[in-house]
């Protein structure tokens, strides 16, 4: 046998394939023992009719299929390995031969990853900006801070306010008739939360404990429940309880009680150095992404869509695990947004192959510049997944496979090749 390797294109190869007959005359043979339990032939029990007489019956082509099959897997791969081609997709194959003692000639086309092209990724000059924290954002980080230790204060001598919480009962009916879940008991509501339907709310303003009222309001257009959607509804509510949220006074009290500091203004100076860090760490994000960005604008790779799409398959995973977490179906999120699969996949495909395209010119620095890691670096690595299961480094180690050190191992190499970007790149303040 003997093969050959073209390279059609920087991101597909040409495999040719000249196999001898006798190779293919034994496969014919094992096809034949394999197929014959599907024909019938008349006068022969099914599987007991001869090979001839199947062909004379059906032609010699009947085993071609099986015949190039069991061919084609003994073939194809070790030749894929030997040439150390990376496949990405699945070949395109055209046979120019085929036949009971013929050598059996065919080619693959197949997508493999592709060659990158690196235009300047050295000395890219990119902006550096600096984020200042004004007193507003320390003031609101306070005021958050503050919120969580609110208490719930009851209500009994005014109405409903902006604000207020409600105890209240109601049961919704459209058309006078009620509808599914449009009836409780007991409910709690926030009142400017606008997590009811649009207008119910403002409408209890005023209302006070014990007060009875209908409340008229209209389902949005695009609603989750398809026999309410556009529905003019009527809801008769009734207000059980008032509470009021009381926040704690912004004191040095205040300050010990929530932090380690004695005093207000030893606490906002720390909620301030904190902020700082997360606004230089932002800084820092936004610098290695400019760059990052100049890089793979510099750079020219064709990129097989075959590598696109499983990316995208890659990202619809990930969307449908953290659906998942939050109790929530795929289907179930498609019918609320009113999307299909095929729309909402296109949404995916400018970010997939943004990040396909930066995996590949990020591997092509690596290996322009022999990049390379540590085993600090490595550790390091580790350490921070280590810390994530609660064991020690050491422990997290004997549960992992070769591939896995390699893995984390590549993840130190690329965090060295961003770094070496940024570090190389001219840099304006």
């Amino acid at each position: 046998m003997s093969t050959t390797v073209e390279k059609i294109a920087s991101n597909k190869v040409k495999l040719s394939f000249d196999v001898d007959s006798a190779k293919f005359d034994e496969a014919m043979g094992k096809a034949y023992l394999k197929v014959r339990n599907q024909v019938s032939i008349p006068g022969f029990r099914k599987g007991k009719a001869p090979r001839k007489m199947i062909e004379n019956m059906y032609g010699e082509g009947v085993f071609y299929d099986e015949a190039f099959e069991l061919v084609f897997d003994e073939v194809y791969g070790p030749a894929v390995e030997e040439n150390k081609i990376e496949v990405v997709d699945r070949p395109e194959i055209e046979i120019q031969e085929i036949g009971a003692g013929k050598n059996l000639k065919f080619t693959c086309e197949v997508f493999v990853v592709p060659e990158v092209t690196l235009g300047e990724y050295k000395g890219v000059t990119v902006k550096a900006t600096k984020t200042e924290v004004t007193d507003a954002q320390v003031d609101a980080k306070l005021e958050e801070e503050r919120s969580k230790q609110a208490t719930e204060v009851a209500v009994e001598d005014r109405a409903v306010a902006e604000g207020d919480t409600v105890n209240l009962d109601y049961m919704g009916t459209v058309d006078g008739v009620a509808f599914a879940g449009g009836t409780a008991e007991g409910q709690t509501l926030k009142i400017g939360s606008h997590t009811f339907i649009p207008g119910f709310e403002e409408q209890m303003v005023g209302m006070s404990i014990g007060e009875e009222k209908d409340l008229n309001v209209t389902f949005p257009e695009k609603y989750h429940s398809d026999e309410l959607a556009g529905k003019a509804a009527v809801f008769h509510v009734k207000v059980n309880a008032i509470t009021e949220t009381q926040l704690p006074e912004l004191d040095d009290d205040f300050a010990k009680d929530i932090s380690e500091f004695d005093t207000l203004e030893e606490y906002k100076a720390d909620i301030r150095a904190k902020l700082e860090a997360q606004a230089a760490e932002n800084d820092k994000n936004v610098l290695t992404n400019d760059v990052l960005g100049k890089v793979m604008e510099n750079a020219n790779v064709e990129i097989p869509e075959a590598m696109i799409e499983r990316q995208i398959d890659s990202m619809m995973r990930d969307f449908e695990y953290r659906l998942m977490g939050n109790g929530l179906k795929l289907d179930d999120f498609m019918k609320y947004t009113g999307q299909d699969m095929k729309s909402f996949r296109e949404n995916y495909r400018g970010q997939a192959e943004k990040s396909v395209k930066a995996h590949l010119v990020l591997e092509a620095i690596e290996k322009a510049e022999a990049i390379d890691a540590t085993e600090e670096q490595i550790d390091a690595q580790l350490t921070t997944f280590a810390a994530q299961t609660g064991k020690t480094v050491e422990e997290f180690k004997q549960g992992l496979s070769a591939a896995d050190i390699e893995y984390f191992k590549a993840d130190a190499i690329r965090d060295n090749c961003v770094k070496f970007l940024v570090d190389n790149a001219k840099v304006e303040e």
